[in-house]
């Protein structure tokens, strides 16, 4: 009888189709149904998206909603951003638009806090 290693050695050897063969005469005969690599597949571009949320360090502040107070979201996107009155207020009203882009993490997380204690609403991207 052959061992856990053997058999998982002879399966790497395998063809693909060799493989989609194993698994239909397997199903069969166990009268199973061979799920999980259907399964796997499905989860690992959600990993890969999870594993990029996590190496993500450039993040852009966008400015999704202006509210009430227009001229204080127009007062905080002049002091992240430098621009004149007129380009902030372009940039207001022209919501959504991007406020910072390509900044670290605790950069976006102070313009987001200066942005929403102006009363908008933001989105880190």
């Amino acid at each position: 009888m052959a061992t856990q290693t053997e058999v998982v050695d002879f399966i790497k050897n395998l063809k693909l189709s060799e493989v989609q063969h194993l698994i239909k005469t397997l199903e069969d005969e166990l009268g199973v149904e061979a799920s999980a690599p259907v399964m796997m597949g499905g989860m690992m571009p959600a990993a890969a998206a999870a594993e990029d949320a996590e190496e993500q360090t450039e993040f852009d502040v966008v400015l999704k909603e202006i509210g009430d107070k227009k001229l204080a979201v127009i007062k905080a996107v002049r002091a992240l951003t430098q621009l004149g009155l007129k380009d902030a207020k372009a940039v207001v009203d022209g919501c959504p638009s991007n406020v910072r882009e390509s900044v670290d993490k605790e950069t976006a997380e102070a313009a987001k806090a200066e942005l929403e204690a102006a009363g908008a609403t933001v989105e880190l991207k």
